[in-house]
């Protein structure tokens, strides 16, 4: 398992089970550095609709394996810290409140 520190200074876990889930996706492989920049670098982050104790973290790619695309990491927060869901690259953004937005 690997641990990183997100823009707020929060741990957020990134196990092996979810690295091998959104990894082995044909579009995914070798954008493992993607995920972890965009969860210590992002453009900005989203409540999810659906759940509000996930935060959608998108960070802008000019190249990836299916174009110009935001990579979408979804990370659950509970008591301060967090785990990443998945990651996904996609030019829709989802709706949402916002969190936090880059300067």
């Amino acid at each position: 398992m690997e641990m990183l520190i997100d823009i707020f200074g929060r741990k957020i876990r990134f196990t092996e089970e979810r690295k091998f889930h959104i990894l082995k996706r044909a579009e995914m492989k070798e954008q493992e550095s993607k995920i972890i920049e965009t969860i210590k670098e992002p453009d900005f982050i989203r409540h999810s609709i659906s759940d509000k104790s996930v935060h959608l973290y998108y960070k802008f790619y000019p190249k990836t394996p299916v174009g110009d695309k935001y990579l979408l990491t979804a990370v659950k927060l509970f008591n301060g810290e967090g785990f990443i869901i998945t990651a996904f690259f996609t030019d829709k953004i989802k709706r949402g409140e916002g969190v936090w937005k880059k300067e």
